[in-house]
């Protein structure tokens, strides 16, 4: 049985390759699309998010991105939490 950190894991390597294919990587569009999908809401707030050089995500960048994402979302429920916590 998986542990969840795991399932975590498992799970952020099948959503990249489900939307990168067979060419192993994501083009703009492939980002745009996974971003629909799996994170709505975040592209209306953006200017550019998915601004890549070369056109092409590979899964290093992309993990870097859900870190960051997961990063911002964490300081944001802690910063949350203890203001919850103040009243």
């Amino acid at each position: 049985m998986p542990s969840q950190m795991e399932h975590a894991m498992e799970t952020m390597m099948f959503t990249f390759h489900k939307f990168a294919g067979d060419k192993g990587y994501l083009t703009k569009e492939d980002l745009r699309v996974l971003m629909e999908k799996e994170f709505p809401g975040f592209l209306e707030n953006q200017k550019d998010p998915l601004a890549c050089r070369d056109g092409k995500v590979g899964f290093q960048s992309f993990f870097s991105l859900i870190a960051g994402l997961t990063i911002a979302c964490n300081d944001y429920f802690v910063v949350h939490m203890k203001q919850k916590g103040k009243k």
